[in-house]
C-alpha cells in the first residue's frame, strides 16, 4: 500500500472487473485486459477535480486457484499501462483474494479497505463514491458510511438491486458518464 497522501478528503473507490475494464471472469493473462471506453479520459478528470483514486477488486480466482496475486498485478500494470496516465494512478490498492465461503477480511461487501483509506488518508466520507458494477460494490460502499454509485456492465440489471431503489443509488452507463456529473472541489482544491 502506498503512503499516506493529504489532499481534499475527496475519493473515488472503484471496482475494477466491468467498472474499469471489460469482465473477462478470471483474467490472469495482462493480454486479454481491453479498457471499458472512456475510463482514462474520466479517471484524469477525477484526479483534476481533486479525486484520490482507490482500486478496490475482488478477485476470488486467486482464491479458487485459478491464478495466483502475482498474476492479479500483472494484470492491473498492464492495466495501468493502457490508461497512459501518470503513475501511481491509484493512491492505494485492495485485492481482496477470498473466494466465497473463505473468511472474509477484505472482500466486498467488507467496508474494511475503504475504511482504512479514509482514516489513512484522512477522507471525508461525504466525499467519497464506491463506484462499480454489482451489489457487492453498493453494500461495500453502504456499510462504510460512503456514496454508491452503479454503472452498467451488463451483468447487472439495476432494475433487479432492491438496494437501488432503497438507498436511491445513481446508475449510469459508464464510470465517464459519472464523473461528468462531478464538480470541483472547495476553493484551493481544484
Amino acid at each position: 500500500m502506498n503512503e499516506p497522501t493529504s489532499r481534499t478528503g475527496r475519493a473515488l473507490f472503484l471496482d475494477r472487473d466491468g467498472t474499469l475494464m471489460v469482465d473477462k471472469v478470471y483474467l490472469a493473462d495482462p493480454a486479454g485486459v481491453e479498457l471499458v471506453p472512456g475510463i482514462g479520459d474520466a479517471l484524469r478528470r477525477a484526479r483534476q477535480l481533486g479525486f484520490q483514486l482507490f482500486l478496490f477488486t475482488n478477485q476470488s480466482g486467486i482464491g479458487r486457484g485459478y491464478h495466483t496475486i502475482e498474476d492479479t498485478h500483472r494484470v492491473n500494470a498492464r492495466f495501468e499501462e493502457l490508461l497512459g496516465l501518470p503513475a501511481p494512478v491509484f493512491d492505494d490498492t485492495c485485492i481482496a483474494p477470498e473466494a466465497p465461503g473463505q473468511p472474509v477480511a477484505y472482500r466486498k461487501p467488507s467496508p474494511r479497505f475503504i475504511l482504512e483509506m479514509i482514516a489513512r488518508h484522512g477522507l471525508d466520507p461525504k466525499q467519497c463514491y464506491m463506484v462499480g458494477d454489482a451489489l457487492s460494490d453498493i453494500q461495500a460502499a453502504l456499510n462504510a458510511g460512503i456514496h454508491p454509485v452503479l454503472v452498467r456492465a451488463g451483468k447487472t440489471d439495476p432494475a433487479t438491486l432492491p438496494e437501488v431503489t432503497r438507498h436511491r443509488v445513481p446508475v449510469f452507463d459508464s464510470v465517464a458518464a459519472f464523473v461528468a456529473t462531478l464538480q470541483p472541489g472547495p476553493a484551493g482544491h481544484a
